[in-house]
């Protein structure tokens, strides 16, 4: 093996590494704590705000939200 191709290798391990500890939080021990509401102006504001918003699927099973009137 080349140098080049040792730093690569040292390269793309690491970044693997520390994609995968990024992009994958559901495998931490986090993932069992529930959702605390806190029932604070934020949240009321944020439901408010989706209130306006229907949530529509398509033949296909996509999902999208939709803006209604009322």
């Amino acid at each position: 093996m080349t140098k080049s191709e040792s730093f690569l290798n040292k390269f793309m391990k690491r970044t693997d590494t520390w994609a995968r500890t990024l992009t994958a939080p559901h495998l931490s021990d986090e993932g069992d704590t529930a959702v605390v509401h806190k029932h604070d102006e934020f949240e009321e504001a944020s439901a408010e705000d989706l209130s306006h918003f229907e949530v529509e699927t398509d033949s296909e099973g996509h999902h999208y939200a939709t803006r209604h009137e009322g």
